[in-house]
């Protein structure tokens, strides 16, 4: 009898055979940042090459617009696009108004997006999704975890005094930045057991200067110029012609700083940055990540979406900096 237990052939009631550990589930959580938040792509191209497989994926504003097409399977695609896009295209995706609660519109953004994929069910989704988003009128946070997938881009990607806020379940919302920049709270609800997450506000030292010549390095490369005033002029040319002379010099007013002095455009967006950066930190103090990755990114501003060569490499470099730390703690194969 004792043999036969040594060799297995009789399995004792009250000794259960022990079940296989589960493999811990991997969420990838990406944060907010305009066009530093092209810097995604170069992260999720890094950790596929590591060999991460994620199981959860949770965005907020240009994160949640990226998530999307990782979820959806066109990050792929996203990336080469992103790279050749130029400032006539830009414009292309703006609709400019002057009512509404926001200078875009937004649903050129959407049309874009229907034109290279079919609306999903978040919840149909194979990997887990969810963005944030904010009550514009109680200044709650809202998670989007079910639903049409754009609705859901469309409100996280809101950014207050840019774009409109978005119509949804009788409450208008906006960028869920204002409360959860970068969502690891939403990807362990979601049932991620390890969060890398993804904070592009955090290179703010000495970031004026630091834009300053990075724009002149892409002036040398490019011939592009990305200042506020090239941007203001391009926009303009959307409104209507007999009140763009004035809507021009007013724009130059607000957008185009001096070399001293921060333009009134440079003060909302640099104090949008300050705020994300900040309570991204408080929000990790009690809720950390596993995995943070922090891409230095202070040289590109609000709206360089035309830089995204930039912001994906140093992305990608962000995980490259820390592989042998991600490696560990996700407990990867070297």
């Amino acid at each position: 009898m004792a043999a036969e237990r040594r060799l297995g052939r009789k399995a004792s009631p009250d000794r259960p055979i022990p079940k296989a550990p589960r493999k811990p589930r991997i969420g990838l959580a990406l944060g907010s940042g305009a066009a530093r938040g092209w810097a995604h792509i170069g992260v999720v191209e890094a950790l596929n090459a590591a060999g991460v497989e994620l199981d959860v994926v949770t965005g907020c504003s240009i994160g949640a617009f990226v998530g999307a097409a990782l979820v959806t399977g066109h990050i792929g695609d996203l990336g080469p696009w992103a790279r050749q896009l130029e400032w006539r295209e830009i414009l292309g995706h703006l609709d400019l108004r002057f009512t509404g609660g926001g200078l875009i519109e937004g649903d050129r953004l959407m049309r874009f997006m229907s034109e290279r994929q079919d609306d999903v069910g978040i919840q149909d989704l194979p990997i887990a999704f969810g963005a944030v988003a904010t009550d514009l009128a109680t200044g709650r946070e809202v998670w989007l975890r079910e639903g049409s997938l754009f609705k859901a881009v469309r409100a996280s990607v809101a950014l207050p005094g840019l774009v409109s806020p978005a119509a949804g379940d009788g409450r208008w919302l906006v960028d869920g930045a204002l409360v959860n920049p970068v969502p690891v709270s939403l990807c362990r609800a979601l049932g991620a057991d390890q969060v890398i997450a993804v904070n592009l506000n955090s290179d703010l030292a000495g970031k004026r200067a630091a834009r300053r010549r990075g724009r002149a390095a892409g002036k040398a490369r490019r011939g592009v110029d990305t200042s506020g005033s090239n941007f203001l002029a391009r926009l303009t040319k959307e409104i209507p012609s007999g009140i763009r002379g004035g809507a021009e010099r007013l724009f130059v007013q607000l957008l185009d700083g001096e070399r001293q002095r921060p333009s009134y455009f440079d003060v909302v967006a640099d104090s949008i940055s300050i705020m994300q950066d900040q309570i991204t930190r408080s929000r990790m103090a009690g809720d950390p990540p596993e995995v943070l990755l922090q891409p230095r990114l202070g040289y590109i501003r609000l709206m360089d979406f035309n830089r995204a060569e930039d912001a994906i490499a140093e992305g990608r470099d962000s995980v490259e900096r820390i592989l042998p730390q991600l490696k560990e703690t996700l407990q990867l194969s070297a």
